[in-house]
Parts: C-alpha cells; structure tokens; sequence
C-alpha cells in the first residue's frame, strides 16, 4: 500500500474497506497528514492481493484491523511487520517504512511523471516538500542525454 500509493504509514493503518474503490481505481485517504482528504493510486494488481486478502481475513470496517477488530492496526505494528518481512526477503539495506514512500515519488519521476502530479499523489501542499523525496536513481541520471544531442532532434526544434 505504501508503495503503490504512496501512502505515508498512518494513512495506510488508518484505510477502511469503503475507502477502496474498484470502479475509479483510487483509494480514499481520509483525514491524512494536516487532516486532508486525497485519493491515491490504486493498481490492478494490488486490487487483486487486496481482493485476495480480504477472502481469507474478511475484515469488517479497518482494512488492516489491530486486534479487536475495533480500532486500526498499531502503527508500531506496521513498523514491526514491515521489519520482519524484509528480514525475511534477506534485505539488509537500511531504512525503514517510509523508504517505501520515497521510493514511490523516485520511481514516478524516472517515469516521466511530472512533479505537480507527483506532489498531488503525495499530498503535499508544498513542492519543496515533494522536492525532498526524490532521489533520482544515479542510472537515470546518467541516461539523460546531453543537450547538445537534442539539437538535432525535431521533438526538440531540430531538423
């Protein structure tokens, strides 16, 4: 969820099932960071693992429910799966949750998204914010071609 929506870690804790919408293919974040709402990204293929998710747990009104079922899972809790599963994946590059978000910002612009859609995405009010998630990837950087190539480029003005 971080990852496909670039969701911070309480706004992941914090979707309900209603916030799911399969039809726009969006999911609803309610009340995020500076109590704002926004709609985020939601992919094919996490509504399929979600859809699939939810099959086996049937969870009621928190997607992800501590548990009671009453409140939202612990956002230590997330912090503390997140742990676990990149232990097990054998990840050993540090970094925690929030790494997820970053990464989402980075890989949109190496993308060709462009900033003010990603600042959206993201929820900030400030493009200075957005700014600071982004890590362009050294590989990318390094394809860029030399202005000097583009002169001869009719996308460009060239001939």
């Amino acid at each position: 969820m971080t990852y496909n929506a670039g969701l911070r870690a309480s706004e992941v804790v914090h979707l309900k099932i209603a916030h799911i919408d399969s039809h726009r293919m969006c999911l609803r974040v309610e009340q995020g960071k500076r109590q704002k709402d926004r709609e985020a990204l939601l992919s094919p293929d996490l509504l399929q693992a979600l859809r699939a998710y939810w099959r086996v747990y049937r969870p009621a009104l928190w997607l992800f429910p501590g548990r009671d079922g009453t409140q939202p899972l612990a956002l230590k809790t997330a912090y503390l799966i997140f742990q676990r599963a990149k232990d097990r994946a054998g990840i050993v590059k540090p970094g925690g949750l929030h790494l997820l978000r970053h990464a989402f910002a980075t890989h949109l612009l190496e993308a060709g998204v462009d900033l003010h859609t990603i600042q959206r995405l993201m929820g900030h009010t400030s493009i200075q914010t957005t700014l600071r998630y982004l890590h362009v990837a050294r590989r990318h950087l390094l394809q860029t071609p030399s202005p000097l190539e583009l002169l001869d480029d009719p996308r460009f003005g060239g001939q």
